[in-house]
Order: C-alpha cells, then structure tokens, then sequence
C-alpha cells in the first residue's frame, strides 16, 4: 500500500512509525521542510513557501494566513506527485502547520489519519494558567479562537485521529471525539533503560569543568526551550532554597535560548531573566546550563539524575517525562494535567504545585535523602507504567499500525481510551 507522511519536521512524531510500516512492505513517502534525507525506507521530497504573510493584515487572521501560505506550497507538490502518477492510499499528517488543508482537493479518495496535538482555548488550559503573565485581552481570546480554523477544517476534513494523551484527546470538541484515538507516540525502553555507569562532563556557569559520574548528587531540569509554559521560572526561584538545602547537589540544564509555545519576552532571553533574578543567591560553581545537547550526552545527564523535576503548564506532554521515568530517574513533576495521566504521587514519581517554590525545594531536597529502597520502589513502579502503556514495540506500534492498516482497509479508529 502507498503510505504518506507529511509534518513540517518530519519525521516528528513519525519518527518510528514509518520506518516500521516500511519494514511491513508498505511504500513509504515523506514531505516537509526539513533537510531529512531519502533513504532505502522513506522517499522525501521538500516542499518550500512561496511568499510571506501580507504586511499590515488583520491580526486574528495574520496565523491562519500562515497556514494556508503552507497548505498552498504543500498542495502543489502533492499535486507534482499526482501528475507523476503517484496517489497514497492514506496520508499520516501533523495538521499544526496547515500542510493538510487542501490534500482533498488533491487525492479526494486518500483517507486520512491527523496527529490532533492540541485544541486552543481561552480557559482551563495554557493560557489562563500563570496569572503572573497577562491573561488574554477581548481582542487575545478572539484572536486564539480564530487560530483554530485551522484545526477545525481539518477535524473536520480527517477520517481519523490519533492524540497522544487522553487530556489533549478531551481539548478537541465532543463532537470529534469518535473520530480520535489515543495512542502515544511510544517510548523506547529497551534504549531508554536504566545504566548508571555513564559519564559526561560539563562546564559550571562560573566556568570550572565538572566529571560527572554516579558519585555526584545530580538534580536535571530539561526542556526544548527553557521558558514559563514548562516551569522554567518555577523551578529557577526554588533553585536558592534548593541549593541551600542541599549543598552537594549539582544542578544541570537542559535546553535551548527560545521560545517554543506562548510569547517571547520583550527584551532579552528567558533563560537569562529568570537566572539573573535568583543568581545572587545560589552557588554559580554548581549550575550547569548545557543548552541543546546530543541525544546520547541528554541520555547520560537522564541516566545520572538524582532528582528530575518536570513542570508544565496544562498542555502537551513532553517526551522528556516518559523518558526519565523510563530510564530510571525519581521524577518530581507539577500537578498539572497531563502529566496526572501519568504520575501518581509516591507511587511512581511524585507531584508538586506548579507555583509552590517552597514545595519544589522541600520536594526535591526529600527526594535527594530518601533511603535507596524507596526511590527503587518508585523507579521501578515508573518503568513498569511506561512499559506497560507507553512501550513503542509492545503497546503503541502495534496500536498505531493496526490503525492505518485498517484505515486502508476501510476502518476507522480502534479505541480511544
């Protein structure tokens, strides 16, 4: 069967899947912006814009221009294809971007399955969540309601849906709920298993170079960029308590100098704002900041972990959360859903108010003297619960394979709960 994938990024959340319904026999496609590469499994071809947003537009409508600038490029290479003679039997598609707006009117009879991330809303998810940033205005949530045209169309346009969460799944309108299963992207946990005798080295804020191996006292905070979505401002104000509490404790880092979800600060970073609002008071010798890192450095910091503090704002689940609890790392995370999907407190990692730096540090600092015995009562407990419902090999491959194969055999969704 023809199989085609199309996200901005690819191969994104496609990065497993894929390659695995290539191994199956099936003829695998690509498109994106990216610079990944052919090979013997997947054909990508790179579709580019053709201009920019028209200047001086109106502002609710300047996103969803974006997205059709998109849908157009993405469309006309669909349609190059076509015109060679090429038609898929079911298109896999990130809908985010607006690549998936006109497939329809390219292959009508191609079903199609779209990874559904998210749905905005004024209330009850990210953007009301920190009073601390200004909650939208009249003119915001007009504006956030007309950023889901988009999604609405493609809801709409879909045959299925596949949402990697069950809270993300209850984002999208009731009325699409049948269309969507929930299946997790999946987790490697024969890669992503516990092995403390890795070593990395890093270098300090203050500039000393630091081996770190099982004997240090590591504390991880990671995200894609560091900014408030993911607690970075939460965890930099616990970071004085933290550190005072636990002075053998060594701090790292991770992630990049941008902004991935909500604004941007008017001026300067949002790494530097937060650290220069607390870097007074903590010990610069023993904060590491490694910014964006190799994956197998990232698994070695993982692996090391004393203490893994995830914290999130009501929005997608990281990657990074499944993995650590994967990889054997005790995880302090926020209260916040998802991740509630996931954590029970003391059973398989423990939770924390979002807000509460006092709380992330008490937390955090409990954590770091707990007998080993309990940590590996809760380690394992974490393993298990990603083994059990979020391997890639034993729970979701085969969920998701089972859904496009029978997408093409003219099916729909197989479950989603």
């Amino acid at each position: 069967m023809n199989i085609l994938f199309i996200h901005q990024n690819f191969p994104g959340q496609y990065k497993h899947i894929a390659p695995a319904l290539a191994e199956r026999g099936h003829d695998v496609k690509a498109i994106g912006m990216c610079d990944f590469k052919s090979n013997d499994k997947i054909t990508y071809h790179r579709y580019q814009n053709k201009r920019g947003t028209t200047a001086n537009a109106h502002p609710w409508v300047i996103d969803y221009e974006a997205k059709i600038i998109r849908g157009e490029a993405c469309a006309n290479l669909c349609k190059s294809l076509l015109d060679d003679g090429y038609t898929p039997d079911v298109i896999c598609v990130h809908p985010g971007w607006g690549e998936a707006l006109f497939l329809k009117d390219v292959w009508p009879e191609a079903k199609q399955l779209h990874f559904v991330e998210f749905y905005y809303g004024s209330t009850g998810r990210d953007v009301d969540f920190d009073k601390e940033f200004p909650t939208l205005n009249f003119a915001g949530k007009c504006r956030l309601t007309s950023k889901n045209t988009n999604n609405l169309m493609n809801l709409i346009t879909m045959d299925a849906g596949m949402s990697p969460t069950r809270w993300q799944h209850s984002t999208v309108p009731e009325q699409f709920h049948e269309k969507i299963s929930v299946i997790h992207d999946g987790i490697d946990t024969k890669v992503l298993s516990p092995d403390k005798s890795v070593s990395f080295q890093a270098k300090s804020v203050a500039g000393n170079v630091v081996h770190f191996d099982q004997s240090k006292q590591v504390i991880t905070f990671i995200n894609r960029n560091l900014e408030p979505s993911r607690g970075y401002h939460s965890f930099m104000r616990a970071l004085p308590m933290i550190m005072a509490q636990n002075p053998e404790a060594k701090v790292v880092i991770i992630g990049g100098d941008g902004v991935s979800y909500g604004k941007a600060p008017e001026k300067g970073t949002w790494k530097n704002i937060f650290l220069d609002e607390v870097k007074e008071d903590i010990d610069l010798d023993r904060l590491f900041f490694l910014g964006r890192i190799p994956y197998h450095v990232y698994l070695s910091v993982m692996r090391l972990s004393a203490c893994h503090v995830y914290l999130t704002y009501p929005f997608v689940l990281s990657w990074s959360m499944l993995e650590a609890l994967s990889i054997g790392a005790p995880v302090l995370a926020s209260s916040t859903p998802p991740v509630l999907e996931v954590i029970e407190d003391n059973k398989n990692g423990w939770l924390v108010d979002f807000f509460d730096y006092e709380a992330i540090a008490k937390q955090t600092t409990a954590i770091l003297n707990k007998p080993k015995a309990d940590i590996e009562r809760v380690t394992l407990a974490a393993r298990e619960t990603v083994v059990e419902k979020y391997d890639l090999e034993l729970v979701c491959l085969p969920k998701q394979v089972a859904l496009i194969e029978n997408l093409i055999d003219g099916g729909h969704q197989i479950n989603h709960h």
